[in-house]
């Protein structure tokens, strides 16, 4: 999951290979290097069942004012409404929808920062959220103890998806970095949700970018998307900024942008249903 603020302005001095890859971020971010860090491995035969968890709320609105951009990390829609809400399930509070982006790999057997009993997907959609009852503004959300939020979706290579068609429509205008597009059309992003939305896993993690912030709920739907191996190649599309880049003015294709899995450090992982 990556930080609002590494969305924003300059790139940062991180990324996921070499002297600045994830081995070495707790040097530069010292969060990266504590003992609630994501993402994890989901390991279902330890999971415990909580039958106390209310239905999840999700309700987005469609006529969101949105940006798409490319950050190079990740490509980040933002959201400006204040009608994009989460609450219910694991949650006390209400929380409300920032952005969304995407991890995903090389090739299309990899890509997802969480795995599941040890197989990892080709990508990890992250919805993130911010706790408005709790906090003021998303910036002080992102440092505090459950202030973020994210529903989270694996993707697999498969059959078409329509809704990821919008999103994928406008990846000509953010192939470079710091790329931006104004999405206007209306699109409600709950269309890039599992349609199963009971079944999940949730544990308390941290940002899986740097700085790190251990402040986040993460809820995985156990449900996989399907989306085409056409659509993912066009994640594979945007370019980073890169060394090679320097030195010989060639693009690089921005992949393998995830984290490696972090220990579970005596964490419970809990499920919203029975194995």
């Amino acid at each position: 999951m990556a930080d609002k603020k590494s969305h924003e302005s300059k790139p940062v001095a991180w990324g996921y290979e070499g002297d600045i890859g994830p081995c070495n971020w707790h040097k530069y971010f010292p969060k990266a290097g504590g003992k609630r860090q994501s993402p994890i491995d989901i390991d279902t035969s330890a999971t415990q069942y909580d039958g106390s968890f209310k239905p999840l709320r999700i309700h987005y609105d469609s006529h969101m004012c949105s940006s798409l951009t490319n950050n190079g990390h990740t490509f980040c829609m933002s959201v400006n409404s204040d009608q994009c809400n989460l609450s219910g399930g694991p949650l006390e509070d209400k929380y409300r929808l920032l952005q969304f982006h995407c991890h995903w790999g090389s090739d299309d057997t990899k890509g997802s920062e969480h795995t599941v009993d040890g197989h990892q997907y080709a990508a990890e959609l992250h919805l993130v959220h911010w706790n408005t009852d709790k906090f003021k503004s998303a910036d002080e959300a992102i440092e505090k103890n459950q202030g973020i939020a994210v529903l989270t979706a694996f993707i697999k290579a498969g059959k078409e998806h329509r809704g990821w068609n919008h999103v994928l429509s406008h990846f000509k205008d953010i192939k470079k970095v710091q790329g931006t597009s104004t999405v206007n059309e209306d699109f409600n992003p709950k269309c890039l949700l599992p349609e199963n939305q009971t079944d999940y896993w949730t544990y308390e993690g941290s940002l899986t970018t740097p700085p790190c912030h251990e402040s986040v709920r993460f809820i995985i739907f156990k449900e996989v998307v399907e989306v085409s191996s056409e659509q993912l190649a066009q994640f594979r599309s945007l370019c980073v900024c890169s060394s090679r880049k320097r030195d010989t003015g060639e693009d690089e294709h921005l992949v393998d942008n995830f984290r490696p899995i972090q220990p579970l450090n005596g964490r419970v992982v809990k499920a919203s249903f029975q194995s």
